[in-house]
């Protein structure tokens, strides 16, 4: 079986290094904001570039305290793309506020600018653009569409640390970035984690309270907070792994290219648009065909996981039925997640087995014709 992921492949490489950073945690006896937690703070601000980073126990935990610390709250609108994980609406719930959903760019499934402006009314404070599938969205117009209206910026960077758009960072060009080290993550933890990076000072006290039960002083409690802190074990497990993300996004990249290199001439096959003036870092790669269902059946049965990320566009979701959309009120959203299939990617992934899987999809995709 080829998988989408091996993380064992990965500790394997790293095996030292983190075995002798667990160990110097469980030997500190310091597990909650410790060194490591203020240290890789540090580092990831370094890293991409910010004033603020603040580490929390989850991407989701990002989302909901980059509202809160906003002030979005009840009668509020939030504009988002109806084609990520829930996570990104989970959050504009959680504050009270509403989500808008506007349909995605069908080339590069992300919010399209376009359909932003015309859902624009006196109560929308902020636009969440996400960066999925490691793509960075087209911010430039994003960021051109919110200056001009005065709302705020949260990019959804749970699946682009690393990503650069206009040779920025992505999580750096809106007023909050969010990030996730899920452990599939390109930086992933070996549990939850995630954080917040802004250069904005006040924005970043108001997280660091929240996530501390709503108080800056310990015992003093200014409002109602959350338990949201970043595990003193994972903050040393990404510092051993943040060295390498460069090395393991430019891996990513070379595979790839060679899956776009050999998949882009097959008539039924979609594979991914790359933005002029991005850099992805292919958190999925990801085609598109017709033909997704059977071509997903044919590569199991030849041994190669697939998955599909996501079946359903979050305005048809259970959990959003009181927002009243209906199926073709967000069609390029909903055609994408007919059509799209990731297909396996990490580092260690070796040109042996990227080769069987871009022989195994054009055989897939010849037997279809043939039908």
């Amino acid at each position: 079986m080829i998988p989408m992921l091996d993380l064992a492949l990965q500790y394997g490489a790293l095996k030292a290094d983190l075995d002798r950073a667990i160990a110097g945690v469980l030997e500190s006896g310091q597990f909650i904001n410790g060194p490591n937690v203020r240290a890789f703070e540090t580092e990831v601000a370094a890293y991409l570039g910010v004033t603020h980073a603040v580490a929390l126990n989850s991407g989701t935990d990002a989302l909901h305290l980059a509202l809160r610390a906003l002030g979005i709250g009840p009668g509020d609108e939030v504009i988002t793309t109806p084609f990520t994980f829930v996570a990104t609406t989970e959050a504009i719930g959680l504050v009270g506020a509403t989500a808008v959903f506007a349909d995605i760019d069908p080339r590069t499934y992300a919010l399209d600018p376009l359909e932003i402006e015309r859902l624009i009314t006196p109560r929308t404070k902020a636009l969440i653009p996400v960066h999925l599938y490691g793509a960075p969205a087209d911010m430039e117009r994003i960021l051109a569409i919110a200056r001009q209206h005065g709302i705020a910026v949260v990019e959804d960077c749970a699946q682009s640390i690393g990503a650069r758009a206009g040779g920025h960072q992505t999580g750096t060009l809106g007023e909050i970035g969010c990030f996730s080290f899920f452990p599939s993550k390109n930086l992933g933890a070996y549990g939850d984690g995630g954080m917040l990076v802004t250069n904005s000072e006040r924005i970043a006290a108001r997280a660091r309270a929240l996530r501390t039960h709503g108080g800056a002083v310990k015992y003093r409690h200014e409002e109602l907070g959350v338990n949201s802190r970043l595990d003193e074990i994972q903050a040393a497990i990404l510092r051993v792994k943040l060295p390498h993300l460069e090395t393991w996004n430019l891996q990513r990249r070379a595979i790839a290219q060679r899956y776009s290199d050999q998949l882009r001439d097959l008539p039924a096959v979609q594979v991914p648009y790359d933005r002029p003036g991005s850099l992805p870092v292919y958190h999925q790669y990801t085609i598109r065909t017709e033909q997704r269902d059977s071509l997903q059946r044919m590569l199991s049965d030849v041994g190669i996981q697939t998955m599909v990320y996501y079946p359903t566009p979050l305005h048809l979701q259970p959990v959003n039925a009181h927002l009243n959309y209906r199926p073709g009120s967000l069609p390029q959203a909903e055609r994408a997640a007919a059509e799209v299939l990731s297909l396996p990617i990490f580092p260690e992934l070796g040109v042996r087995d990227q080769e069987r899987v871009i022989a195994a999809i054009a055989m897939a995709c010849q037997a279809t014709a043939d039908v």
